[in-house]
């Protein structure tokens, strides 16, 4: 087991290294980039910002942000289109950049935004608990609902109670999760109907006034909508996991054993059947976490006025600030590679007869 953990933990860089490599060499071919924004931003402050950019920028080059631009008859001085791509560094080779980056990205020093003029570690870290917020408690939730739900399912599989329960969480599955939470605003955030909740954030303005128990209660407050938005269509497939996999273990010969040797059904079920069939709910463990923390919260975000990573690596995206991209990239990825080790320990806890030597990696 420790020689397999300590291949795992040394493949962690290595893919690290290509994941960073792949998406940086993509940036480099991307139209727009950094130096592209701020020449249409001068050419929209000399228009006024009426509307265009009163013939400046007419078309915007590829190149990874520091590359060429074709201008019309307003153009921006070259001297001053070469002190921009100093600026941010594209006077270097591609490979010198990325190598400076990754160097940097070790002590976690991700430098500082283009355009909101601060540290990329401090923004990223005033972000970040928001997301984790929202992905842990979901997470919790869908598991606390599923698990029992699943078990509950197989063992009546066939009876009116799987049938109506699988129409409810099909129904709520088809509800996509940014439209469910707009119904939870028109109806309990003062949308239309009532004003139980609040409409965004997670945390009153003077909430550092109150006491622990009332900063604890003003949190469950401001939560409960985006954690219900995000969990409403999450435990829809986790569930179905969960009741396939108890069926398949329920009808296989050392149940049937079990039954003829005069074990109870709840011993059978949480003695025997529980260790098998949690391997594969295990499994989804990560990508369900990491999908919650960094895709399914981005239009949660938004709606709730949640400032968090989700949202941040978006309208970075947009901005083709780069710097916030590729350090939320480098952290994201930090914390899937990690869930995913942290997956196979949890796989050995629930059933240590899994030989980890004997695994490729």
């Amino acid at each position: 087991m420790y020689a397999y953990l300590l291949r795992r933990i040394l493949l962690i860089p290595v893919t690290l290294l290509a994941i960073m490599l792949v998406n940086f060499v993509v940036m480099q071919f991307t139209p727009g980039g950094p130096v592209d924004q701020m020449v249409h931003r001068i050419e929209m402050a000399r228009a006024g910002g009426a509307g265009g950019t009163g013939g400046g920028l007419t078309e915007v080059a590829s190149g990874g942000g520091g590359g060429r631009l074709m201008r019309g008859s307003r153009g921006l001085d070259p001297e001053y289109l070469a002190f921009l791509n100093k600026s941010f560094g594209f006077d270097e080779p591609a490979h010198v950049r990325f190598i400076k980056m990754m160097k940097n990205y070790l002590v976690l020093d991700f430098g500082e935004s283009y355009f909101q003029n601060r540290p990329v570690l401090d923004i990223v870290k005033d972000k970040l608990p928001v997301s984790i917020t929202l992905g842990l408690w979901s997470t919790l939730i869908i598991y606390l609902v599923s698990i029992p739900l699943g078990i509950r399912k197989a063992i009546r599989h066939g009876s009116a109670f799987d049938a109506w329960t699988s129409f409810i969480i099909t129904i709520c599955h088809a509800i996509p999760a940014f439209l469910f939470g707009v119904f939870l605003i028109v109806l309990f955030a003062g949308g239309r109907y009532w004003e139980f909740f609040p409409l965004r954030g997670l945390s009153s303005p003077n909430a550092d006034t109150f006491s622990l128990w009332g900063r604890i209660k003003d949190y469950i407050w401001h939560a409960t909508l985006p954690v219900a938005s995000l969990v409403v269509g999450g435990f829809t497939y986790l569930t179905l996991l969960t009741k396939n996999s108890f069926l398949e273990d329920l009808g296989k010969q050392y149940v049937v054993t079990a039954r003829a040797k005069g074990l109870t059904e709840n011993r059978i079920l949480y003695g025997h059947v529980f260790q098998n069939a949690m391997l594969i709910v295990i499994s989804s463990f990560p990508s369900t976490l990491v999908g919650i923390l960094f895709t399914g919260s981005l239009l949660i975000e938004q709606i709730f006025s949640l400032d968090g990573i989700g949202l941040l690596s978006y309208q970075a995206i947009v901005g083709r600030d780069y710097p916030i991209v590729l350090a939320t990239l480098y952290v994201f990825s930090i914390i899937g590679l990690v869930l995913n080790l942290l997956s196979d320990l949890i796989y050995h806890l629930v059933d240590p007869r899994i030989d980890f030597e004997s695994r490729e990696v």
